[in-house]
């Protein structure tokens, strides 16, 4: 998923280099929502992994 953020970041940069602000702005914002999916299931994986070592039977 990261690597989507940063194809999306790169495609912004190019856009905005080249004046196309519309596209550069939509960029960026698929950027911002992909990077903090990416973000909250990191965060379930771990809450996940440290939930299931401490069930050691």
């Amino acid at each position: 998923m990261l690597g989507w953020v940063v194809t999306f970041l790169v495609i912004a940069l190019i856009a905005g280099i080249l004046g196309f602000g519309g596209v550069a702005g939509a960029s960026i914002e698929i950027a911002k929502i992909i990077f903090f999916i990416a973000v909250v299931l990191f965060l379930v994986s771990a809450v996940v992994g440290v939930a299931r070592g401490r069930r050691r039977v």
